[in-house]
């Protein structure tokens, strides 16, 4: 369930925004200050804050500006009363993912809060597969590309940028044929002889390496290329 920091100063709006989030299947801390809000987003992990601009205490803009400051990158929007032009853009230059001006409508506000948390989870989403893509496993292996390790049954070896590049294009590939114009091409940007000769020597330590995981192979196909064959 979503959490959410609601921090607005009108107690009967307050809580009918809690209500209407609740309603929405959002979990919500309610705070009616800005000092109290700050507290709050410092001292819990939210999905999304949404601050009233005018509070006592410490006004949303600051609330917002803190949050910044301290390294929170949670997303937040403002409420406000104010449609001057000039609060709009202060707001979106502090970073916030929305502004609503009041009055407006729950259903509207829970709309703009499911926006931006499709769009913020979306996001997060795409940098983990971005993380987690750089790590392949094959047989009983795995290679850690950014870390240029590559781990076989119980050991741990330390490749070259070449090697890990080589190991990651096959990992990316399995049982598939790689041409070796292809892959010259594609880590060396030519296909001489003597380019050619080089990636003989990294095919034969990378089948070293792999030897004893009894599940991969990389196999030659005579006059083609190569694979890597995995056992299911």
């Amino acid at each position: 369930m979503p959490h959410i920091l609601l921090v607005e100063d009108d107690p009967n709006l307050g809580f009918l925004l809690q209500d209407s989030l609740e309603g929405a299947g959002f979990g919500v801390t309610l705070c009616t200050d800005g000092a109290a809000g700050l507290a709050a987003a410092t001292g819990g992990a939210f999905d999304l804050c949404v601050l009233d601009v005018m509070l006592p205490k410490l006004d949303g803009f600051t609330l917002a500006k803190e949050l910044r400051q301290r390294g929170q990158e949670v997303p937040f929007m403002f409420l406000t009363a104010k449609a001057l032009k000039a609060d709009r853009l202060q707001g979106f230059e502090l970073g916030c993912d929305d502004y609503l001006t009041k009055p407006f409508g729950l259903e509207e506000l829970v709309y703009r809060v499911k926006a931006i948390l499709r769009r913020t989870q979306s996001a997060e989403n795409a940098a983990s597969a971005s993380a987690t893509a750089d790590v392949f496993a094959f047989g009983t292996s795995r290679l850690e590309f950014k870390n240029l390790l590559l781990h076989v049954a119980g050991r741990t070896h330390t490749l070259t940028d070449r090697e890990a590049e080589l190991m990651r294009l096959f990992a990316q590939n399995p049982h598939q044929l790689l041409r070796r114009e292809e892959i010259l091409q594609r880590l060396w940007q030519d296909d001489g002889y003597f380019v050619g000769r080089s990636l003989d020597v990294f095919i034969s330590r990378l089948r070293k390496y792999l030897q004893p995981d009894a599940a991969v192979k990389i196999s030659t196909v005579h006059g083609r290329g190569y694979k890597l064959e995995v056992a299911d």
